[in-house]
């Protein structure tokens, strides 16, 4: 045999691929995470685990120097790391937070330091954990209107939101902003300008991890709980891991512990969450492929919009899912619809006759299999509906980043949100033609015996008998063995 055409080569050659495809390129040489580093050192913290890398997929990360077990500290950072309201207050700011009326809120007070210490360049004493942070961030309230305008309906609401929310944040913090023009010799409007104050937003919202602090009558009511872990906001999201993390009152660091292990040069991860994708990109700016909690949501309109018009008990119905919380977060996952949905459109789907059981539907309950049946049906065309308009919008952003070269990065992030969704809708449409198959397995009417059976509702079942006696799940004397099955499923 020819060397390198054996089995061993061939495993060699698969391992060798694998980690040249997981591991990152090596960035520690590099000025700024050199400073970073000295910078760390002298506020006593020195890290043995974890290096800076660029990985494919992810970009910036860190990646660690040796294999990591389950439970292992990750990472320790101590507080005088952490940016807090407390380093703002000790600060040059501090007297002009404190005098302020009515007083800032902490979120504000974070935003001010950071914009400030920004504009202070080499002179501010965080000049190299500001040198490290991203320039630009791609939130949608830094995205062009054309490439939100391209976002599912929910998220396109939602991103609109934050635009409002951060137009009013800056809107209502200039006044305050006026009263800082003794700290500097420039025109305060110049150095406090909304790109800025947006810069500062997205840092904080994006990289900011959870830490209590004291209420201080110089803040606001608001939640004083935002802390910048400088070295540590380079760790990167990933839903298929678990970590404990959280600010040791004893060690008075923030410390993070890996509940699975990592193999040496791999990227080392935490979770922000059990986010779907249009929360990760509303709050963080990113998407993550093949992200369990990912789903496509279904809004009233689109909820109603295969049911018969004739209905007129339908505003009633609706109403009753408004009023019990059944009207929002219903969605299509990688299971297929969420109980959520089933149940909802099992109780829009249920006859005039069937009305008056409308509580047995919210409590989980099977009423018929005629509503079982029209139910998969109206998921299945919403579910078409969506593949449709998806794939739709694909053509149309593909089209878009021919034309607009400037918003290419932009709309290839839209793009990976697109197909992410088209995966989620493609896999929902494979799961409801499988319970829509199991209508053909029924019970038999006088006995409870399964049955395999063209299903029809309105004919009595076949005579082909097969396995043990069943219990009669719902009275009906019929219910078919894979509609409980699939109920018990998808819920």
């Amino acid at each position: 045999m020819r060397k390198g055409r054996g089995r061993t080569s061939r495993i060699r050659r698969r391992k060798l691929f694998r980690s040249s495809v997981s591991r990152g390129v090596n960035e520690s040489y590099k000025p700024e995470f050199i400073e970073l580093k000295k910078w760390l050192k002298d506020r006593k913290f020195e890290d043995t685990n974890l290096i800076p890398a660029c990985f494919p997929g992810t970009g910036r990360g860190l990646m660690s120097k040796t294999s990591l077990r389950e439970g292992q500290m990750i990472i320790s950072l101590p507080e005088s790391c952490l940016l807090t309201t407390d380093t703002v207050i000790r600060s040059y700011l501090g007297t002009y937070i404190a005098k302020w009326q009515p007083p800032p809120s902490p979120l504000l007070a974070l935003c001010t330091f950071l914009v400030s210490e920004k504009h202070a360049g080499d002179q501010s004493l965080w000049k190299p954990y500001l040198e490290i942070l991203p320039k630009a961030y791609t939130c949608p309230v830094c995205l062009e209107p054309e490439v939100v305008n391209l976002f599912p309906k929910p998220l396109k609401a939602k991103a609109e939101e934050q635009r409002a929310h951060v137009q009013g944040f800056f809107s209502s913090s200039r006044d305050f902003f006026s009263s800082l023009q003794p700290l500097f010799s420039e025109a305060v409007e110049s150095i406090f300008s909304y790109s800025a104050l947006l810069w500062a937003w997205c840092t904080v919202n994006t990289r900011a991890v959870y830490v209590k602090h004291r209420q201080e009558q110089c803040f606001s009511r608001e939640p004083n709980t935002c802390a910048l872990a400088p070295y540590l906001d380079l760790l990167n999201h990933s839903p298929h891991v678990q970590v404990k993390a959280a600010f040791n009152e004893e060690t008075r660091c923030y410390e993070i512990r890996t509940a699975s292990g990592c193999r040496k040069h791999e990227e080392v991860f935490i979770c922000y969450g059990p986010h779907d994708n249009q929360r990760l990109l509303l709050e963080y700016g990113f998407v993550s492929i093949q992200n369990p909690h990912a789903c496509v949501y279904v809004s009233e309109d689109i909820l109603v919009k295969y049911l018969p018009l004739t209905d007129k008990q339908m505003n009633k119905k609706i109403s009753i899912l408004k009023d019990h919380d059944f009207i929002e977060n219903l969605t299509f996952g990688w299971d297929g619809p969420s109980w959520r949905l089933r149940t909802a459109l099992k109780l829009l789907c249920l006859e005039a006759e069937e009305f008056t059981c409308w509580k047995k539907i919210l409590l989980g309950e099977i009423i018929s299999d005629t509503n079982e049946k029209r139910s998969l049906v109206i998921a299945q065309k919403i579910c078409q509906y969506f593949i449709e308009e998806t794939s739709a919008m694909l053509r149309k952003v593909s089209h878009m980043k021919d034309e607009e070269v400037a918003l290419i990065n932009q709309l290839a992030l839209v793009e990976t949100l697109w197909i992410e969704e088209l995966r989620i809708l493609q896999a929902s449409a494979e799961i409801l033609n499988s319970l829509q198959t199991a209508f053909r397995f029924a019970f038999f009417p006088s006995t409870g015996i399964p049955a395999l059976v063209e299903y029809n509702p309105n004919k009595q079942m076949g005579p082909t008998h097969f396995g043990r006696q069943s219990e009669d799940l719902d009275g009906s004397g019929h219910l078919s063995l894979f509609i409980y099955m699939a109920h018990s499923t998808v819920r």
